[in-house]
């Protein structure tokens, strides 16, 4: 039986009629549903306001916080699925990984992963360890009611790239190297990360998330070759451990125009596209049998409203024969965005896909 009462298997019956769910499904819907990445954050003055001297991730051991920083988009732009407040890092941390998250960089790690020793400081992760991600999220389903509640993990790649980087990389000289010249120890790596992943993908969906995503941030500097025989089996363990609950997983990563049919291989029902690759063309490469998510360059957001909405238009249009389609931008939602910018898109994707 899992948390929110359901058994396991099924989805809780206040969210399971949702747009959201039923477009991952690939089922009819009343409208096409919006969410988008980074919703809950920065771009809110609201956030800005109760995050106001606290660091990253104490905000993300705050219960009571959590609960209020993934509402908030959810009251001010009526988006049709909540994403659970965290960070990808949060389990590494959790686990003893001494790493920090320092405002305009991102995670830096205090010894970066570089040996076999350095494997025995990847311990195993317990609910015990994240009691504060089961607390937040009881929380949240109680206030979401109706509305699903989206949980995440970062994919074990890009965990393996900050931790073998020791911080955000663009060349990521350290893990390929890692990757390309001690495969075993890579594929040891990877393989404990997707332990660690799944355990906190399963802690949040017995709490009550209604779906899941799994974030490869970075994995789009990967050749699908590299993909195939190094990654993707990692990516599929945490997706195939979560496959028995029954939740939409959802698979995202940046600049994997190439490796989007390896992605949908993996294991995902739905597989996020950013805004590179128009969203039929996608579906041909993805194939098949999968929902798509996606993918309006964020940056449109800058633009005149008239322009958004061209744009939207556009992503629509190419959306309109997909088996099953969840509106979102191509990446998360820019610090600096207008949230008003947000709140109008959500409501002309609403209203233009109105069935």
């Amino acid at each position: 039986m899992s948390a929110n009462g359901s058994p396991t298997g099924q989805q809780p019956t206040a969210t399971y009629d949702s747009a959201f769910l039923r477009a991952c499904r690939r089922e009819p819907v009343p409208h096409t549903p919006v969410w988008f990445m980074r919703q809950a954050g920065r771009s809110l003055p609201e956030y800005r306001k109760v995050r106001e001297g606290i660091p990253m991730l104490e905000s993300c051991t705050r219960p009571d916080l959590v609960a209020e920083i993934t509402l908030q988009p959810v009251r001010r732009h009526n988006v049709d699925a909540a994403i659970y407040y965290s960070d990808i890092v949060v389990p590494l941390k959790a686990i003893g990984i001494d790493l920090d998250i320092k405002p305009g960089i991102g995670p830096l790690v205090e010894r970066p992963i570089r040996t076999r020793a350095d494997l025995d400081r990847l311990r195993d992760l317990t609910p015990e360890d994240v009691s504060y991600v089961t607390e937040a999220i009881g929380l949240l389903t109680r206030e979401l009611g109706p509305t699903p509640l989206i949980g995440f993990a970062g994919a074990p790649f890009t965990l393996a790239s900050y931790l073998i980087e020791g911080g955000p990389s663009r060349t990521f000289e350290n893990a390929k190297a890692m990757m390309y010249g001690d495969p075993g120890l890579w594929a040891e790596l990877l393989d404990r990360l997707a332990g660690i992943t799944a355990a906190f993908l399963k802690v949040q969906i017995e709490a009550g998330a209604s779906a899941v995503q799994l974030f490869d941030s970075w994995v789009g500097a990967l050749a699908p070759a590299d993909y195939r025989r190094s990654v993707l089996p990692a990516s599929a363990k945490v997706l195939d451990a979560v496959a028995g609950y029954g939740v939409p997983r959802i698979h995202f990563g940046v600049g994997t125009g190439e490796l989007l049919h390896l992605m949908g291989e993996a294991g995902a029902d739905v597989v996020g596209v950013d805004w590179r690759v128009p969203l039929d063309e996608a579906a041909r490469r993805v194939g098949p049998g999968k929902a798509l998510q996606g993918n309006l360059d964020p940056t449109v957001l800058f633009a005149t409203p008239e322009a958004v909405e061209t744009k939207t238009r556009e992503v629509l249009d190419a959306a309109a024969a997909l088996e099953g389609h969840v509106f979102n931008l191509g990446h998360g939602v820019p610090p600096a965005t207008d949230p008003d910018a947000l709140t109008r898109l959500v409501e002309y994707v609403h209203t233009h896909t109105a069935r």
